[in-house]
Order: structure tokens, then C-alpha cells, then sequence
């Protein structure tokens, strides 16, 4: 991987963040050598976990407070649950797939990483009963604006999710304001994996 100081991340917590979040221990064993390599791995029933330059963007995107609580969808192995926990007061992190969601939980919690929920559900409902959440991020690309999870981001709050199909999608930041109007901006491309609605 490209030493940090090489990435267009500015805001150094993020940078220490992604430092000292030990990426090894969030891929499948057969894959440890190459956790240190800037691109997305498999971690099984079709899922990724991300490139750590993807992470550490989408993070300071979000523009975090240390203070802030925030709901991530899709937690995948946990690695970017790991990363948004190291800046934020408290992460609840939903995973549909009933087993990525029971590993990812045991692994956060065996490295220590005591600020974070993990629920197995249907990451279109979000988590009404924690909500209304400072900061949101979906981690797979949904086809239109999740307005329930909308609902549940706080005035003054910012969402983040890549959105459109397998071959263009961009990430889009939603600032909602102290009136709770909502401004867009369309960040960048990407490629995520997409989001699907029920649980596995």
C-alpha cells in the first residue's frame, strides 16, 4: 500500500485512524497477506471489504465530531465500523447477512472495540430506536435516496452512500440543515456492491 502521507486525506485523525486499525485482522485468514494492499478483498457471501483509500475518504467525508453517533449500513468483516469508532462517541453498524453480522461482532469485540453496536436486520429500516443519528453511511450502492434513513439523520446531520447500478455510481453526501432541508453533492465514482433490501 501507498504510504498515507502519498493519499489526498487531509484530516490526520483519519489518517491515524486508518493506521492503526489492523486491516489483517478483518480479512479471511487465506488473505492476510495482501490486507496491506489498496484494494477491495473478498470476505465472503459475495461481500467486500473495501480499499483503505475508499475508507479513509468516505470517512473524512463525513466530517466527524467526537462527539457524534453514528449508524453505518452494511458492516461487512467491520473494518470501516473499526475506523468511524476510533473518531466517533458510538457506531451502530447493521449487516443483513446474519453471519457476517455474528463474525463481525465477535472480532470488534475481542480487538476491544467497545463503542460499537453491531444488529443483524434490513438496513432499509435503519435503527429507528437509536435514531435520530449525527452522521450516516451506507456502504452499498442503493438505486434512489433511502428516505427512511434520511429520517432518521439528525438537523445539522450528514449522510453518505454511493448510489446507481453495477456500471456508474457516484457518492453522494446528503447535509441536512437545522431546518432539516437537505443539500446533495456528488463526491466522486465508485463501485460498491449493491444494496439489498431484507436479511440473509
Amino acid at each position: 500500500m501507498l504510504p498515507l502521507s502519498y493519499w489526498d486525506i487531509r484530516d490526520p485523525r483519519v489518517l491515524e485512524a486508518i493506521r492503526i486499525v489492523p486491516r489483517e485482522r478483518f480479512v479471511p485468514p487465506p488473505l492476510v497477506d495482501e490486507a496491506e494492499e489498496d484494494r477491495p478483498l473478498p470476505i465472503g457471501k459475495g461481500q467486500t471489504i473495501s480499499q483503505p483509500y475508499i475508507v479513509a475518504y468516505m470517512t473524512e467525508a463525513l466530517k466527524i465530531d467526537p462527539q457524534n453517533r453514528i449508524l453505518e449500513i452494511g458492516t461487512g468483516s467491520g473494518y470501516q465500523a473499526a475506523v468511524l469508532s476510533v473518531l466517533a462517541k458510538r457506531v451502530y453498524s447493521m449487516e443483513r447477512i446474519a453471519e457476517l453480522a455474528l463474525s463481525a461482532g465477535e472480532r470488534l469485540e475481542t480487538l476491544g472495540y467497545s463503542n460499537i453496536m453491531v444488529r443483524h436486520g434490513d438496513g432499509f429500516s435503519g435503527w429507528p430506536e437509536e435514531a435520530p443519528f449525527d452522521r450516516i453511511m451506507i456502504t452499498a450502492a442503493v438505486r434512489s435516496e433511502p428516505q427512511e434513513l434520511i429520517g432518521q439523520l439528525k438537523p445539522g446531520g450528514i449522510m453518505l452512500f454511493p448510489q446507481g447500478g453495477r456500471s456508474m455510481q457516484y457518492l453522494i453526501r446528503i447535509l441536512k440543515d437545522s431546518r432539516g432541508t437537505c443539500t446533495r453533492e456528488r463526491l466522486c465514482p465508485v463501485v460498491f456492491v449493491p444494496f439489498v433490501r431484507g436479511m440473509a
